[in-house]
């Protein structure tokens, strides 16, 4: 019998609960960026480009971190992984206070940077965590449901972050109300590792073999995890290039020309459309193939994206901001799919998946220089194509692992 099915469900509420906290954590955090590219664009007076570079610091940590990452919670396990992960990310959020007082947009990025390194860590052990968490059959449905509280993490921060970063601030105050707001975040963040850190008798301690890098991209050559790879990669970009150019795109004249602080509290739409699916979703699961909803949700993703760059008015608006419902299922079923059938080897799996997040580092980027050569309208272009490729990834998952 393993230690998984020694567990009882009574067992298993406290951890479950306890990892589906994680998932609100980060979620907030990483959507915390959609409010930031508008106000760190203003204050330097960066171009679309340029105000992109804020998801590319971020997101480039995945790709350097999330390799070694497998490998340090292969060798220590998910709890302490957990706690360092938790650890790295309130030193992130503590690095905006030099930022601040430097006024260099240089050291915003790094201090980013910093934040999406413990991110990163937290999400290689929790992910493959959650999906250990009880019976291997409703995996799929057991990760759309946290990531369902990662949506609503998405969904409660981008109007508290409006109005604390976004709102109107005294002179020479702007770059100080970031520096209070993260630290605050640091000092939730650190609660959060010392309760993991009591708790951890009561959270499962294995996390499978440690096994060298070269054997991780060994798993590549597995089409399931290859192509769940370049889904994530390709998801996770288009997600975060919709999210960071939704405040400038209801902000114009010809969507909903609202201003900034508006249009940053109506973002929680979008991402609470992702919450609301995802619940919905991980009924869905139970009782439709995962790999078809995938691809049913991703042709609707890259279908509203089309008709919003099509339409004007608060229609385009609207439309743009339902992405977030048929984004809903998407990473988590993609993440379940890759790492199906890894048993002792998911924590390498994972760590490949999560190193695929770069996408929100490199696509947000090319949407940016399409917007600036052409306009916001075209760029969306870019994330439909991305969509449509996510499609084709249901259809072969479909097939038996």
């Amino acid at each position: 019998m393993t230690q998984r099915s020694k567990l009882s469900t009574e067992t298993l509420s406290i951890p479950v609960a306890s990892v589906v906290a994680l998932f609100f954590f980060w979620g907030g955090l990483t959507s915390l960026n959609d409010i930031l590219v508008p106000k760190l664009k203003g204050l330097f007076s960066l171009s679309y480009t340029e105000a992109m570079f804020t998801q590319f610091a971020f997101f480039t940590a995945y790709f350097i971190v999330s390799i070694p990452a497998g490998k340090l919670i292969a060798n220590v396990g998910y709890v302490k992984g957990i706690v360092i992960g938790l650890g790295v990310m309130a030193l992130g959020c503590l690095l905006f206070v030099p930022a601040s007082g430097s006024g260099i947009y240089a050291t915003f990025l790094t201090a980013l940077f910093v934040l999406a390194t413990g991110i990163t860590i937290l999400q290689v052990a929790a992910n493959p965590l959650m999906a250990n968490l009880g019976s291997s059959a409703t995996s799929h449905s057991r990760l759309t449901f946290a990531q369902a509280f990662n949506s609503l993490g998405t969904t409660i921060f981008p109007p508290i972050g409006a109005t604390l970063i976004l709102g109107s601030t005294a002179p020479g105050d702007e770059t100080n109300v970031i520096s209070r707001t993260y630290v605050g975040i640091a000092t939730a963040l650190l609660l959060v590792a010392a309760f993991f850190w009591l708790r951890r008798g009561q959270v499962l301690a294995s996390s499978g073999a440690a096994l060298p890098m070269s054997s991780s991209f060994e798993l590549l050559k597995q089409p399931r995890l290859g192509g769940g790879v370049l889904s994530i990669f390709l998801y996770v970009g288009a997600e975060v290039a919709i999210g960071s150019m939704m405040v400038s795109y209801l902000s114009r004249p010809d969507v909903m020309g609202l201003p900034e602080q508006a249009a940053g509290k109506m973002v929680a739409f979008y991402w609470g459309g992702a919450m609301v699916g995802r619940f919905i979703g991980a009924a869905a699961m139970r009782v439709f193939a995962p790999s078809k909803i995938l691809s049913v949700v991703a042709c609707g993703a890259a279908t509203l994206a089309v008709l919003s760059a099509l339409t004007t008015g608060g229609l385009a608006g609207w439309l743009l901001l339902a992405v977030g419902l048929t984004n809903s299922i998407m990473f988590p079923t993609i993440f379940g799919l890759g790492v199906e059938g890894l048993g002792q080897r998911s924590p390498q799996g994972s760590g490949l998946l999560c190193m695929a997040i770069v996408g929100g580092a490199i696509v947000p980027l090319f949407v940016g220089m399409v917007a600036d050569a052409t306009s916001l309208k075209t760029a969306l272009v870019i994330p439909a194509i991305c969509y449509l490729l996510i499609a084709g990834y249901g259809r072969l998952a479909s097939r038996p692992v």
